[in-house]
């Protein structure tokens, strides 16, 4: 089984210098994502998007040239924002998340204020993971060990946190609540996951992370 992360193409966070909590992709986000697209693929069998902006604009030219139909799953979306910070002048946003990182750790597990806590995000998105995974016919065993999964590649088009925690449960990595900075992605690099025979079950590697040679130097952001 192959399973390949992309992060989204870079999003207009504070269009006329207000917050976006769902942005759309910048030009030079679009433009990622055509170099994406042109990206050999090889054979992929399911593309499975988030719901947001960002997310859905990158896959769709993914899958147009695959011959895919998106899937869209709400368990793939990124952390949940607060709502309140929907068109707040984007200075006050910088300033909460330059400092939140150096809170207690009790605090770091809880969350943005007024946010779906990173507890509750952790839960969603490897519950959510595994049931998807469920349905191609592949279960947890325990011990980091799956069940022998099928000879088939899906694509996960989400964010930079949804990634990061999908690629900590797939590799059996004890949760942190600073994934997004253990797991650090560009807009657009694509991570590959695959797995192989191990003991009694199956386990999955990682064979590529943060791949973005679709990408020329300047057009790399985060």
């Amino acid at each position: 089984m192959r399973i390949i992360l992309v992060r989204h193409g870079q999003p207009d966070w504070s269009p006329g210098g207000l917050v976006s909590n769902d942005p759309h992709l910048t030009d030079l986000g679009h433009a990622q994502v055509e170099r994406l697209a042109d990206r050999r693929w090889g054979h992929v069998d399911h593309i499975w998007v988030s719901p947001y902006n960002r997310s859905q604009e990158t896959a769709m030219p993914v899958a147009k040239r695959l011959g895919l139909v998106i899937e869209t799953l709400d368990w793939m979306a990124e952390i949940g924002p607060a709502p309140d910070w929907e068109g707040s002048p984007v200075e006050e946003l910088e300033q909460i998340l330059s400092s939140f990182n150096h809170g207690a750790i009790d605090d770091l597990w809880e969350g943005m204020p007024g946010g779906e806590s990173f507890r509750h995000f952790h839960v969603r998105v490897t519950r959510g993971l595994q049931a998807a995974l469920e349905r191609l016919g592949v279960s947890q065993l325990g011990d980091g060990l799956w069940s022998e999964p099928p000879d088939v590649t899906v694509m996960l088009v989400a964010h930079g946190g949804t990634n990061a925690v999908a690629v900590g449960h797939l590799l059996d990595v004890d949760p942190t609540p600073w994934e997004w900075d253990r797991f650090d992605s560009a807009h657009t690099s694509v991570a590959t996951l695959t797995t192989r025979r191990i003991a009694h079950g199956s386990a999955f590697g990682m064979v590529g992370f943060g791949d973005v040679t679709h990408l020329d130097a300047d057009m790399v952001t985060r």
